[in-house]
């Protein structure tokens, strides 16, 4: 069981909400004709998010605002977080960014629509085989003549296909090489490539001990992770941050006991919600069996996961089997 939902969403809007991070990503890899024309300063993120709600599984966005040109506009990021591209990725681009301007429209209806510059983020192993201009999906295109190809509405996207990045192409802060090296890995099958980066990342942290969120993106770190390797033992993960700093292997075993916490609570909420002493109850017991579940993917030996939630061995062992 997932200790939370959507892993690769949090990650990614946790880690590029944080407008210093933003901007640094920007800075680094947009393309240096894009830069000139714009004020990074000026950035701010806007609240809105246009991925329907069947997708929200594979896909997060983050809408940013800012001087494009001397005026106000979009750059809109898209982050695929699917192991595999999707094939019409341009026609969702499309939609997204008629939404964006049908908004500012209803906000401004006498204004003129805004630049807004899509782009995608992609960490999939699978070769990213998706047309990055609109017309690359219409049929024939580059046979139309003139006369039919100005009538059809076409755009690029940037693509930062980041499971192709070497070590020398990630760029920018601790932060963002620690972020960018983590989603390159992530679905990495090769377990000791990805421990490397694991290890590298951990060690990392040690520059961002002065920062004031460091151990707080510490947190958000370790929950990516945690969740998003099923392979990855929560033992290993607090070997190698008690190597690197003490404070960050106590950091590691608040999580543990707030994943105890959370889970008994959402047991608790559950049974409250059918209104009954025995719901409550019931509730209570449900939130035990998830954390034990939980405890035992980090890793957690019998006796602590007793310890932790007062079940019995043997209602553990059936856990297990």
């Amino acid at each position: 069981m997932s200790l939370i939902h959507k892993p690769h969403d949090k990650f990614f809007k946790e880690t590029l909400s944080d407008l210093q991070t933003a901007q640094d990503f920007l800075q680094n890899y947009l393309p240096r004709e894009l830069l000139e024309f714009m004020d990074l300063e000026s950035i701010s993120l806007q609240k809105d998010s246009f991925i329907e709600k069947e997708l929200e599984e594979t896909f997060s966005d983050l809408l940013f605002q800012t001087k494009i040109n001397h005026k106000d506009g979009y750059l809109y990021l898209l982050f695929e977080h699917k192991s595999y591209p999707s094939p019409k990725i341009a026609l969702q681009l499309l939609k997204y960014m008629l939404n964006i301007w049908e908004q500012k429209t209803a906000d401004q209806p006498t204004a003129k629509l805004p630049v807004i510059i899509p782009m995608v983020v992609y960490h999939g192993k699978a070769r990213w085989n998706s047309p990055v201009k609109l017309s690359g999906l219409i049929e024939d295109y580059d046979q139309l003549p003139l006369a039919v190809t100005d009538c059809l509405p076409d755009f690029s996207y940037l693509l930062y296909n980041i499971s192709r990045y070497s070590n020398a192409d990630i760029k920018g802060s601790v932060k963002l090489q620690i972020f960018l090296k983590l989603l390159r890995d992530i679905f990495e099958q090769d377990y000791t490539v990805f421990l490397k980066t694991l290890e590298e990342s951990i060690m990392a942290f040690n520059q961002l001990e002065n920062q004031g969120n460091g151990l707080e993106y510490f947190e958000t770190f370790i929950r990516y992770i945690m969740n998003a390797r099923n392979d990855l033992e929560f033992q290993t993960v607090y070997e190698l941050a008690k190597e690197s700093s003490l404070e960050r292997s106590e950091v590691i075993m608040t999580i543990a006991e707030k994943l105890i916490t959370e889970g008994m609570e959402k047991g608790i909420e559950k049974g409250m919600e059918k209104g009954i002493e025995k719901g409550i109850e019931q509730g209570v017991e449900k939130g035990k069996l998830e954390v034990a579940e939980n405890l035992l993917r980090l890793g957690m030996g019998i006796d602590v996961i007793i310890k932790a939630t007062g079940l019995r061995e043997e209602e553990i062992r059936k856990i297990m089997n």
